[in-house]
């Protein structure tokens, strides 16, 4: 009998196969990004339906194939329903996982982006926290992670908040990056430096920005 695969990760997309099949693309603590097949996930009150949906966080038992991955239990421990009932969050959500599946690749350390991935859903559902200073302290870590992160360019005036602020996300623990709250001076100051990194290491097409960027 073939052997079980458990690893634990986050659902970044989800796609129809064939008549009832979903395609899911999983990134994983022990894996990276990997694929996997969910047979009858589409069937109404299949077991696979709702732990097959994006944002779902948990465990997942796998088959292993030649390529790809055919899904056999999970056991989802977040699903962050919160961002379902924010339209707006959501959308930063689905964003956060479009970056995810841009920048990550099966078989590499992903760890650390993973746990920034799952602390930024869980603060997108935290009333306390802007939804664009979130945004910025995950795209400036992710930069970070990746090992992109050119420091704060030459020539820059900015705020000693602003300075302190950068110089806090990129060296702090991802359990620490959602703590502080800045002014809207420094928010704006932020969004210009975050947009500055990720043009130079982040050049893919996110459509999830789009909307975003149609809301403000």
């Amino acid at each position: 009998m073939q052997d079980l695969l458990t690893v634990t990760g986050l659902i970044l997309k989800a796609e129809p196969i064939g008549e009832y099949d979903r395609r899911v693309v999983i990134l994983t603590k022990e894996r990276g990004k990997i694929t996997a097949f969910a047979r009858g996930a589409r069937k109404q009150n299949n077991r696979f339906l709702a732990p097959t949906n994006p944002f779902s966080f948990g465990e997942f038992r796998l088959y292993a194939g030649r390529s790809s991955y055919t899904l056999a239990e999970a056991f989802i421990s977040n699903y962050f329903e919160g961002l379902r009932s924010d339209y707006e969050g959501a959308y930063y959500g689905m964003y956060f996982l479009e970056v995810c599946d841009y920048c990550t690749r099966e078989n590499n350390d992903e760890r650390e982006l993973l746990k920034l991935l799952y602390q930024s859903l869980r603060a997108l559902t935290a009333k306390s926290l802007d939804h664009e200073l979130v945004r910025y302290i995950f795209e400036i870590k992710t930069v970070v992670i990746n090992g992109e992160f050119p420091g704060i360019p030459a020539g820059e005036k900015l705020l000693d908040s602003t300075v302190y602020a950068i110089s806090f996300i990129a060296g702090s623990p991802v359990e620490k990056l959602y703590t502080f709250t800045v002014t809207p001076p420094v928010l704006r100051e932020l969004g210009r430096l975050a947009g500055l990194y990720c043009k130079n290491a982040l050049d893919g097409h996110f459509k999830s920005l789009e909307i975003i960027n149609s809301l403000c």
